[in-house]
């Protein structure tokens, strides 16, 4: 199926045209690996992994199976079918990933594949674990310029193959795994509903402190026995600098997209963080005083899938009752970068 160029190019005036999700879906692997199966793969314990990230069980992706785009592709599908739409009335696609299929190309035009279709942009975007709200923001922004009217976001990651199941790497190998998440986009002309605002920001100043030196472009070789030796093409985290910087951040973003909406956090109906961590999460609820039934949290069963773990959660909030059409919903990430932000949506 081809493209169909879009006639939604828009000469009015540009604000009385909002964004809204009108598709979500997700998706994971087959392969459950839970915190008993790590044991087998390093020297930690059910209660060591529970205790410091809440995590209970991950999804890692199967080989010859799954990939990045084709996972993206599927939740995509499951997007666009809760949507009543055809890939092929897409104007846009934006893909948010940190573990593409390839070097490159991005993982955006392998989904316009794998979905059968081409002609209309494919836009790749990398913000790590704020990925689906950076996504999100330049959605809302292409539709409200009037320049697209249908914007299909895709957020995938494979992450188990990037961490070392080892001792050595068992500080982030336990918490990170493998999903993807979607959302369709599209244009409206109510006020006060939909897409309410995105938030964004970024401090590269911390950028060593949650990263993966290598193989990237900063020596000649981009990968040598050394790097595989000393772990330096292993992803690197501070976890105590994160955390303490994670949680002001997450409180920081959600008060400011309340105030950019002369809305208190009591009008929320559920907040949706990213799925960093358990812990992080419960510190936020208690700090806003929020009980368990305005926070969703997924994290117990699927681990950190990063760009994904936000479309992952809604998707299946919605899909379980957690929240229904009219409720307030808020957004909030922090991640690598560091990168982080906010979103508030009347959906």
């Amino acid at each position: 199926m081809l493209f169909a160029p879009s006639k939604f190019i828009c000469t009015k005036n540009l604000s009385m045209y909002h964004s809204k999700i009108i598709g979500l879906g997700h998706y994971v692997p087959d392969q459950v690996i839970t915190n008993d199966d790590m044991t087998k793969m390093m020297d930690t314990s059910d209660e060591w992994i529970t205790e410091r990230t809440g995590i209970k069980e991950r999804r890692f992706f199967v080989e010859g199976k799954d990939t990045t785009s084709t996972m993206g592709a599927e939740a995509a599908k499951m997007a666009l079918k809760q949507a009543g739409l055809e890939a092929a009335q897409m104007d846009l696609v934006i893909f948010s990933t940190l573990s593409p299929d390839y070097f490159f190309p991005g993982a955006g035009v392998l989904a316009l594949r794998h979905l059968g279709i081409s002609g209309m942009a494919a836009l790749d975007l990398r913000a790590q674990c704020a990925g689906f709200i950076f996504a999100l923001s330049v959605a809302d922004q292409f539709i409200k310029t009037g320049m697209y009217k249908n914007v299909l976001i895709i957020c995938s990651e494979i992450q188990s193959t990037i961490m070392e199941q080892s001792t050595r790497g068992r500080n982030m190998a336990v918490i990170f795994g493998d999903g993807a998440g979607a959302a369709v986009v599209t244009a409206h002309n109510e006020s006060g509903k939909g897409v309410l605002s995105t938030h964004m920001h970024g401090d590269g100043n911390f950028a060593e402190d949650l990263y993966m030196p290598h193989p990237g472009a900063v020596k000649k070789a981009r990968l040598t026995h050394e790097m595989l030796e000393d772990g330096s093409m292993l992803p690197h985290m501070s976890g105590n600098l994160v955390f303490k910087h994670a949680i002001v951040r997450f409180e920081e973003a959600i008060n400011e997209a309340l105030a950019a909406n002369n809305y208190t956090i009591n009008d929320v109906d559920l907040l949706i963080p990213h799925q960093a961590n358990l812990r992080i999460s419960s510190y936020i609820q208690n700090k806003f005083g929020l009980p368990d039934s305005k926070v969703y949290n997924n994290i117990q069963r699927f681990g950190n899938t990063t760009a994904a773990s936000i479309p992952l959660a809604m998707s299946e909030a919605f899909q379980t009752g957690a929240f229904k059409e009219g409720d307030l919903i808020c957004l909030a990430a922090f991640g690598s970068g560091f990168l982080w932000g906010s979103s508030l949506i009347r959906f």
